[in-house]
């Protein structure tokens, strides 16, 4: 049985804890059938509650928040630190040598100290970081026949997560464009090219909803009539190319998409739950209601937001 241990302030006690959960024999069993890939929801997950408590302005469910966040790096660090890759200590000594190393103006003797020539610095020293990690990455991987001889220069897009939300992702890459002049002019052209979008989402949507076919033909998609596989495909690419163009109307204003429909969420929410209310003080529920009825009193929940 394993010694018991106590609560502690030290990250040494966590790691210390990780080590035994994951202990063959004497660990825990759900713990140790778990692996990266396993794990890394529940990563994704963490940090998502930590940006809840953040929103709520909760500090007590932050600090707790931070913590299942922390074990989570230390999950990581361990699963590593079995396979012989690396260790937590590995972790945390490659961020401070990058926090380091970003800073020159903090711990060197860079002179910027305004935030233009901080931000410029900052691009060029992750440039330096991305050329050394492919080097390393080059020289850690065993060459491939099929790889050809000629070296191809990495994408500016390529240290971009592909696990990020894919609304923050598509602002990330955008901005990389960006920087090197891809880019829409001013934001007037954007919408212009979300109303292209919108068209042409509508075009391939329209005659695959069954619910609509009463009301009247549609337009046919400019393809001619599509199988029931292409039509699904052809709706989900629109859709994105749609919502690729609304990340860039919000990249433009400088929003965040991610927040803004968080926010849409709880209007919703809210809204709905004024339905539901109103019909319960009438003896009924959502179900028992027509769509006019509940139409009603969404109406009246935005006029209460409205002079809220």
């Amino acid at each position: 049985m394993t010694e018991a241990l106590t609560p502690s302030r030290d990250i040494a006690r966590l790691i210390e804890i990780m080590a035994a959960l994951r202990t063959p024999v004497t660990g825990c069993p759900w713990d140790l059938e778990q692996t990266f890939a396993t794990i890394a929801p529940y990563t994704i997950e963490e940090a998502y509650e930590v940006a809840d408590a953040i929103a709520r302005g909760d500090l007590i469910d932050l600090k707790d928040e931070l913590g299942d966040l922390l074990l989570q790096v230390v999950y990581h660090a361990r699963l590593a630190e079995e396979q012989g890759a690396f260790a937590f200590g590995d972790v945390v000594e490659a961020i401070t040598k990058k926090m380091i190393r970003r800073h020159p103006h903090v711990f060197a003797d860079g002179a910027a100290r305004n935030p233009a020539e901080v931000k410029g610095s900052w691009e060029r020293i992750k440039a330096e970081e991305r050329a050394e990690k492919a080097a390393e990455h080059a020289r850690l991987t065993p060459p491939s026949p099929r790889l050809r001889e000629e070296v191809i220069p990495a994408s500016i897009l390529a240290d971009i997560p592909v696990g990020l939300p894919a609304l923050t992702r598509a602002i990330k890459l955008q901005d990389k464009a960006a920087k090197v002049g891809f880019d829409w002019p001013s934001l007037a052209p954007v919408f212009d090219k979300l109303k292209e979008e919108i068209a042409e989402f509508e075009e391939v949507a329209l005659p695959s909803d069954p619910r609509g076919k009463k009301e009247g033909p549609h337009k046919p998609a400019a393809s001619g009539r599509l199988a029931e596989g292409e039509s699904k495909a052809a709706i989900k690419e629109e859709f994105g190319d749609m919502l690729f163009v609304m990340a860039n109307i919000a990249r433009h204003l400088k929003l965040d998409p991610e927040a803004a429909l968080r926010d849409a969420n709880q209007k919703f929410i809210r809204r709905f739950a004024h339905i539901e209310t109103r019909l319960a003080e009438d003896g009924k529920t959502p179900n028992e209601s027509s769509l006019a009825e509940m139409d009603a009193l969404w109406d009246e929940a935005k006029a209460i937001d409205k002079h809220a």
